[in-house]
C-alpha cells in the first residue's frame, strides 16, 4: 500500500528492497568509498603531557593539526578561537628535535604566541602545525595556563 501510494504522488519513484540498501550501504559506506581517504599507514603516535603532567598517547592522523589531534582525543587542549589563528590557548611546547623541522612561523601565529603564557623557545600553536610522518613517537607539552583573550 506505502509504495502504491508514494507511486502514485511520484511518477516514477522507483522502490529499492532491503537486501539491496544493505549492500549499497556497506560499499557507499565504507573508507574505500571516499575519494582521498586515508589508511591506518597514514596515522602516527603522539604522547602529549597535559597541564598536571599526565602523559597520554594518542593517534593522529597524518594532516590534521595538533589542535584536531588534541580534541579528537579528548585531550585538553583548548583552542577557544576554534583553530582560527586569534588566540592562544592552543599553544603547544614541541621538543627541540620537531621544533627544527617545523615550517616557518607566520607574522599571525607570532602576534598571537605574543599573549601566550609560558612561552619557550620551541612554543607553537597546535592548530598551526600538522601532523606529518616524521612526528611519529613525538612528545608534546600543554603548558600549565593559557591567556584566552576572546
Amino acid at each position: 500500500m506505502l509504495r502504491a501510494g508514494l507511486r502514485s504522488i511520484v511518477p516514477g519513484l522507483r522502490m529499492t528492497a532491503p537486501s539491496s540498501l544493505t549492500a549499497m550501504r556497506k560499499t557507499a559506506f565504507s573508507p574505500a568509498a571516499f575519494s582521498g581517504s586515508r589508511s591506518f599507514s597514514d596515522k602516527i603516535r603522539v604522547t602529549f603531557i597535559e597541564t598536571d603532567g599526565t602523559k597520554k598517547e594518542v593517534s593522529a592522523v597524518v594532516g590534521e593539526t595538533f589542535l584536531e589531534v588534541a580534541h579528537n582525543n579528548d585531550v585538553e587542549l583548548e583552542g577557544a578561537c576554534g583553530g582560527e589563528l586569534a588566540c592562544s590557548t592552543c599553544h603547544c611546547v614541541f621538543e627541540p628535535a620537531i621544533f627544527a623541522t617545523l615550517p616557518e612561523i607566520s607574522e599571525e601565529e607570532e602576534d598571537m604566541l605574543d599573549l601566550a603564557w609560558g612561552l619557550t623557545d620551541t612554543s607553537r600553536l597546535g592548530c598551526q602545525i600538522k601532523a606529518t610522518k616524521d612526528m611519529d613517537g613525538m612528545t608534546l607539552k600543554i603548558p600549565d595556563a593559557t591567556n584566552n583573550m576572546l
